[in-house]
């Protein structure tokens, strides 16, 4: 197994950023005794290929930068340090961390007891710290290129005062619509399609507001009974 290089990285910004000749990580930790970026090679994987002790701190920031890591890379951190939930400190490096800053999550929650930081079936609950590893069962953070080409598009610059904002849900706003092709219902290509755009500017309206758009994990209790969460208001990434 080849090593892998390390540089000493930046504090900022926050996450996993592609610099063109790596990426850099930071994150954010005040009480953290330790904090290891763990690299993955595929999302079937059940364990970490790299685990790479981060070890430069800016202030409470930890960061380090990966010369020979690009866009696609799957990760997450292990982050030590007390584990005092009466004092709200529940660290536990044998859980698998996404990033708070990730840009993309792969992967589910393949819900099982060692997804919790506490050992379920114990009967002090939450004060007893489960030190099973959880990475095979829990999505990973992706390194992505964040470029895009807006082609000469800008915004209109319409005033506040003269908004009228359209709140709607992605799915909900064209799943069952007949007048948008139907490989397009219920995406987020359908909010562009000529239907759409002709509907919401009949109606005036001048920008959208989406509902939930942050990937979001699906409750035990939905999975269990085959559903899944329609709102997506249990987001797991901001």
């Amino acid at each position: 197994m080849t090593p892998v290089r390390t540089w000493l990285g930046y504090p900022y910004p926050l996450g996993a950023t592609w610099m063109g000749n790596g990426v850099n990580f930071a994150i954010f930790s005040e009480h953290a005794t330790g904090i290891e970026l763990c690299l993955f090679d595929n999302i079937e994987a059940t364990e970490e290929n790299f685990r790479i002790p981060v070890t430069e701190r800016t202030d409470q920031i930890w960061h380090v930068f990966l010369p020979d890591v690009g866009p696609g890379q799957l990760y997450g951190f292990r982050v030590a340090g007390p584990y005092d939930p009466e004092h709200g400190m529940r660290f536990n490096s044998s859980k698998l961390l996404l990033d708070p800053y990730a840009k993309a999550i792969a992967g589910e929650v393949i819900w099982a007891d060692e997804m919790f930081g506490y050992a379920v079936s114990d009967k002090k609950e939450d004060m007893t710290q489960d030190f099973r590893d959880d990475a095979w069962g829990v999505p990973k953070s992706v390194v992505i290129e964040t470029g895009f080409a807006w082609q000469g598009d800008r915004r209109p610059g319409i005033p506040l005062r003269n908004s009228v904002i359209y709140e709607v849900h992605v799915k909900g706003f064209s799943k069952l619509w007949q007048e948008v092709p139907e490989q397009l219902r219920g995406t987020y290509a359908a909010l562009g399609s000529p239907a759409a755009i002709d509907y919401l500017k009949k109606l005036g309206v001048t920008a959208v507001d989406l509902l939930p758009v942050h990937a979001h994990i699906d409750d035990k209790i939905l999975v269990d009974r085959g559903l899944t969460n329609y709102w997506g208001y249990n987001t797991i990434g901001f």
